[in-house]
Parts: structure tokens; sequence; C-alpha cells
């Protein structure tokens, strides 16, 4: 099946999974607003993911998706979105999005399953169908259904959009700090399973302090990020901005550092489409899928080591037989990760540190 492009006029995109996974739809949805240029498109995310999504380019609404009473949520947004759409994409394989893609579409493409018991009423209704592949990376796997309108993506670019104002007011407190060069530091995660624990996280913090370079730390409002903002140590050149941004400063504050330090989160995910220099704390997340895609390179990371780089990009691992299981935690229930305890912090400062030295 092949979809003619110039008869399309409103798309909808469903995203139903967490913020990174909104973020990297980016590439999707800049090729479909190039090759169905006169298109509305409009995207369906679960409502804690709405602050990403609003900072994504091409985009008119913004449904969202609420687990607080799903049953009234899913009837509120099939009444608003029923036939609306000449084609509606799911980026997730869920049951749900693949509801909405099938009733809000007159034509209907999604993700599916490779091994899922009901894929086979997915396969019926949808119109057009891939596996999502675990052996390669999210973006790989979120523009293959442009396929299904006679696009091929040659070169995907991961892109970070933010409102220009907020850049001004990230300037002037940064001049008010006196500081014009820096690092951004980013020690939290929306789940425990990924945090870098906090021994070893001031240790780094002790020695990049003295690289005689701002080291701003960054993060948001949650309980995971409160209670790292109260385990900071003070040190002279570190910068306490947790809580203090809102998601488009931080993009902002992103796009003006040198480079990102941090775990695997969407923060890390920004900072690889700015094309910053990027140094990435993995535990058992698995690279193939969710490492960050270097734009120039088109590429990821796709085999385990303890340490490696491609382009811009240095990932840290545990050398542990285990790595990467794919768990969120080793209970598998985003309880700690003990590969993230076996990430020795003077590694990392020394990458960092040789980095530094080039780049000076």
């Amino acid at each position: 099946m092949t979809i003619k492009p110039e008869k399309i006029s409103r798309i909808l995109v469903i995203i139903q999974r967490y913020n990174g996974d909104v973020f990297l739809g980016s590439p999707l949805i800049d090729s479909l607003k190039t090759t169905c240029k006169n298109a509305r498109i409009d995207l369906l995310v679960n409502e804690d993911t709405l602050p990403i999504a609003r900072t994504i380019q091409h985009i008119n609404d913004v449904y969202t998706f609420s687990y607080r009473n799903r049953t009234r949520s899913t009837l509120s947004l099939l009444t608003k979105i029923y036939r609306r759409y000449d084609i509606g994409i799911s980026l997730t394989a869920s049951d749900r999005s693949v509801l909405f893609a099938v009733l809000g579409g007159s034509i209907s493409i999604s993700a599916i399953d490779a091994t899922g018991s009901r894929s086979w009423w997915k396969k019926i209704l949808l119109n057009g169908n891939y596996v999502f592949d675990t052996s390669k990376h999210v973006v790989i796997n979120n523009t293959r259904s442009l396929a299904f309108l006679g696009n091929s993506l040659p070169k995907i670019t991961v892109t970070a959009g933010y409102f220009p104002e907020k850049e001004a007011l990230i300037v002037k407190r940064l001049e008010k700090t006196g500081i014009r060069d820096f690092i951004i530091f980013h020690p939290s995660a929306q789940y425990n399973y990924k945090i870098y624990p906090a021994h070893l996280r001031t240790k780094l913090l002790e020695l990049l302090n003295t690289l005689d370079i701002p080291i701003i730390v960054t993060g948001g409002k949650s309980d995971i990020d409160a209670t790292i903002k109260r385990e900071l140590p003070s040190l002279s050149n570190v910068y306490d901005f947790i809580g203090e941004t809102s998601l488009e400063e931080l993009i902002a504050l992103s796009n003006l550092s040198l480079a990102y330090i941090g775990n695997d989160t969407m923060n890390m995910h920004i900072a690889a489409a700015q094309n910053k220099r990027i140094f990435a704390i993995f535990g058992p997340t698995i690279l193939k899928t969710w490492s960050p895609w270097a734009n120039d390179l088109q590429k990821c990371a796709v085999s385990d080591m303890p340490l490696q780089t491609y382009g811009n990009v240095t990932i840290f691992q545990a050398n542990m037989p285990c790595v990467a299981c794919g768990l969120a935690g080793c209970d598998d229930k985003n309880g700690p990760s003990d590969c993230l305890s076996n990430i020795d912090p003077v590694t990392i400062f020394n990458q960092i540190a040789q980095w530094l030295k080039t780049f000076q």
C-alpha cells in the first residue's frame, strides 16, 4: 500500500510512551511536514509528556491521555479524533495506541509487537503495520511508517526546538552568575534504575570541580530530583539549577553548553540532537535502541563495552556479563541497578578531562 502525500491534509501521530519516545519522534514529524507540505499535524501523547510534546516543531494541536481515568480519557479522546484525520500513525504498539490510529484516521499505520499474542487483530484493522525492531535504534523504527507514503529517509536527523525568548532568559541568568563556557551534568532520570549512585556521583562532581570550568547541574521537580538536590556537594565550580528551569529553558541551556554528562535520559537525547559532546552513563538500557543518535555519523552504539566513543559520543557501561539486560533495575521493578555501581567515576572523569584539554 502506498499513500499519495498530496492527498493528505490532516495527520494524527500517536506516541504513548515516555518523554524520550516523544522527543525522538521529531525525525518522522519533520519528514511528514516535508512530504505532506500542506498537511496539519496533530499529536496524541500521555499527559506527563505534554511539556516535551509542545516543543516539537510543526505540531498544531496536542491531545493528552490520562492514566488517572483511562476509560473516560479514552472515550473523550475518541470523540475528538474520530475520523477527523486522513491518516493516523502510531509509533507505539499498545492496544490503545493502535485503536486511536484506526479510529482516528481514514488510513491507519502502526508499529506492532513481534511476539504480541493480540497482534492478529491489529494486522486486520490497520492499513499498514511494521514490527518494532528492538535491534534497531528507536529513530529508525519511528520513521518506518514513511515507506507507506512512498518516502525513504536517506538521513535521519533528530532536532530540538525551543523558543528564542527562553534562551534570552537563560543568557541573562548566566551573565548575572558570571558563567560563559560551561558543561551540563544531569544526574537525574524518570526512574531510579537509571540513577548513578550518590556516592559515585559526589566523587565525580568533586573531580569535575578541579577542571576549573563551571558545571551546571540540571534537573526537574520530581521526588528523585529533590533527593539529588539535597545530596549535592557544595563545590566552587558546581552550580545547582535543579528545579529552577522550565523544559524550554533547559533545552536552551543545553544548546548553549559545551557538553553533556549524565544518565541515559531525554536530556541526553536533546544534547545529542544539538550535536553536543556527550558523556553518557548507561546501566541496563539496551544501546542498540536507546543510545545517543549521532546526526553526523547516522549511527548509534550497537555493542556493549565498558568504554566506547563514536563521533562526539562517549558511553560508559559496567564490565559485567549481564550488561545490558534491558530490565528496569535488577529487580525489574525500577529498583537499583548493580551495574551502575560498577562504573568508576575516575574513568568518566579521565575521558572528560582529556576531551577538555583537546577542546581548549
